[in-house]
């Protein structure tokens, strides 16, 4: 039997035995409820139900690694394990190069696109510092990829939903001092709320007109038996009658119609609508559905997402009398800009406005010089290149523009030149005056060099490729992104398919573009998350455009031209890509997603260098933005960097 001593002992242990499991119970809880606050701070676990982030730090474990440890390699086979940086820094290097390919820090997460493949990284990732990482098993994290959404999301589309969290932050802002009106994606299905008024073709005149004006509307819709649209009969065209002078109003309708009217469908949004009225100079667009016509949105429906700014400036642009007009009205497409931004506008929509307000104004001045100066007898075209020509502008833009003529022989080509060049320089003073920056290089139409005949610009593209200096190199970087914005576009659409056919028999010049494309680094190192330099006592700093937008331009551009993708535009020839199956599309999908965030801060530090009353500039102080953006600005230029590998890669530099 055991006595007094022998049970006071056992007592006295049970006891501390109780109070050290109560304090281990309660250092866990601690721990738990620390890594649950850790978590909030982050995307996509900001995002994620109490009860599924609560799963996540049930199943982890935290992992220390010293500077210098493999946490995953290629060699390690199908990845078994989710990772997240608690503390410290992960780097990622590629087999065959001490490279670093990108770098991982707190609250970010790893290898996504290995554990969703069952495959093997690709890179192998080190600890770069002292590091600790909460590491899920693989069938906690397929248990927590089923049971949450934001998770799911933000697995499936890595930086695109980290940009979508940014947009809806910009738009609940937007919608909190504008109400929920406002929107450039709103669907025309909404806002076509009335049935269209239509008519067949054999209507008569006077008929149509009664029924619009006890309808109240601007437009009538010639339809066929089936509903589908024939032509469409519009207030304007209604003056067009009265001013020919036409007294018989028991006329058809269909000898007075526009024939053909343009269509979009109900799930297009305002922005297309805008867009096409703008490109088209119209003000009704008719929606169509399963070749049915389902509705007519104006530009009057526009009023209420206040979009009618963008019609109305493109059309007060075309009709501008002078150019001291332009001028003024040039100012109001900032303003224009800067609201739009505001509303959470892509970007992308951004820069496809900026440009086409551009087109309009050189148009317009052109027409102006024409008008002043006499017509020079000689048709040409004027071309445009750079970033106009990619259609990327934004509101900082200098000229990059030339002009193209047909010529017999080259003493007939200096002959029109001569005629054309006080005309190319009168129009390039006028878009100066415009707020369009007179070209440093003198890349301008004024300049007797890129005013030529069709057989001089071939001639000097084909130098480019054939002999790939430096300065050539150069130049085509720059020229052999061109479009036309005023005259016949003929005779450039075959100088793009020669530059095409040319660069595709030619994998010297392909190689060496890729080495040019390759010489503006993005800015993330290995010892810290950007690499910035500085000018003098300045800050700092990064540039958006040089080393983050460039790449992705550069690397487009060459592949498009190595695979015959006729695109300008940088997000197009990714795209055209991604159909060729030149970049695999979940590639292309985050080279998009990382240029349109680069390209969309560096828009918003515009605006605000416009109302600091600041001069331009593209550089950026990264401890200037939130931790979201840092962050995704991070991503995106790592997503440069591994298009750069993939460059290096392919062409074996």
């Amino acid at each position: 039997m055991e006595n007094d001593n022998d049970k006071k002992i056992a007592v006295t242990v049970m006891s501390k035995a109780d109070a050290f499991t109560q304090a281990g119970k309660t250092a866990v809880l601690q721990n738990i409820h620390g890594t649950l606050q850790f978590l909030q701070r982050f995307p996509p676990f900001n995002q994620m139900e109490n009860a599924h982030l609560a799963f996540l730090v049930e199943q982890c474990q935290l992992r220390f690694y010293a500077p210098g440890e493999s946490i995953l390699k290629p060699s390690g086979g199908p990845v078994e394990h989710f990772y997240i940086v608690k503390q410290g820094r992960v780097i990622g290097e590629r087999p065959d190069s001490a490279e670093t390919t990108f770098e991982i820090t707190t609250g970010e997460c790893f290898p996504l696109a290995a554990l969703l493949g069952e495959r093997a990284t690709r890179t192998e990732h080190k600890a770069a510092e002292d590091t600790f990482c909460l590491q899920l098993n693989k069938p906690a994290f397929i248990k927590l990829f089923a049971l949450s959404s934001p998770f799911r999301d933000f697995a499936l589309r890595g930086v695109s939903s980290l940009l979508d969290q940014v947009n809806q932050q910009v738009q609940q802002k937007a919608v909190e001092t504008l109400g929920t009106q406002y929107s450039l994606n709103t669907r025309l299905g909404e806002l076509a709320m009335r049935h269209p008024v239509t008519c067949g073709p054999q209507t008569p005149l006077r008929e149509a007109v009664t029924l619009m004006h006890e309808q109240q509307v601007g437009s009538i819709v010639i339809v066929d038996e089936h509903k589908a649209p024939l032509g469409i009969f519009t207030l304007r065209d209604l003056r067009q009658v009265v001013a020919d002078g036409t007294s018989d109003f028991t006329q058809a309708i269909d000898g007075h119609m526009t024939h053909g009217p343009f269509f979009l469908s109900p799930d297009h949004s305002a922005f297309d609508a805008a867009i096409a009225m703008t490109e088209r100079h119209i003000a009704h667009v008719c929606l169509v559905k399963d070749q049915r016509l389902c509705g007519v949105v104006s530009e009057r429906d526009l009023f209420s997402l206040q979009r009618v700014d963008l019609v109305h400036l493109a059309r007060t642009i075309r009709n501008a009398p002078k150019v001291e007009n332009l001028v003024a009205i040039r100012g109001e497409i900032g303003q224009l800009v800067e609201r739009m931004l505001a509303h959470g506008a892509s970007s992308t929509q951004i820069t496809h406005i900026i440009t086409l307000l551009n087109d309009h104004t050189v148009c317009r001045v052109i027409e102006l010089t024409l008008a002043d100066k006499g017509d020079p007898g000689v048709p040409f075209s004027w071309l445009c290149f750079g970033s106009e020509g990619r259609r990327e502008q934004t509101l900082y833009t200098d000229q990059d523009n030339g002009i193209l003529f047909e010529a017999k022989d080259a003493a007939e080509a200096a002959e029109i030149r001569a005629r054309l060049l006080p005309l190319a320089q009168q129009i390039n003073q006028s878009l100066a005056q415009c707020g369009f920056t007179l070209c440093k290089g003198n890349i301008m139409a004024g300049n007797p060099e890129l005013c030529l005949s069709w057989a001089e610009w071939a001639r000097r593209f084909a130098a480019f490729i054939r002999e790939a200096t430096p300065e050539n190199l150069l130049g085509s970087t720059i020229y052999f992104d061109l479009r036309v914005v005023w005259g016949d576009e003929q005779g450039c659409e075959q100088l793009r398919q020669g530059i095409l056919d040319q660069v595709a028999d030619n994998p010297l010049f392909q190689r060496m573009l890729a080495e040019n494309a390759l010489r503006q680094r993005p800015p993330v190192g290995r010892f810290r998350e950007f690499v910035l330099t500085r000018k003098g006592a300045e800050k700092a700093t990064l540039d958006l455009k040089v080393q983050g937008l460039t790449p992705f331009v550069d690397g487009a551009r060459l592949l498009a031209l190595a695979h015959d993708v006729h695109a300008i535009n940088t997000l197009e020839r990714l795209r055209q890509l991604v159909v060729k199956e030149v970049i695999e599309p979940l590639d292309g999908a985050a080279y998009e997603e990382a240029y349109h965030f680069i390209q969309q801060t560096r828009m918003q530090q515009h605006q605000l260098q416009t109302r600091e009353n600041l001069p331009y500039s593209n550089r950026v102080d990264p401890d200037s933005l939130n931790h979201l953006d840092r962050r995704i600005l991070r991503e995106s230029l790592r997503q440069a960097q591994r298009l750069q590998s993939s460059l290096t890669l392919r062409y074996q530099l």
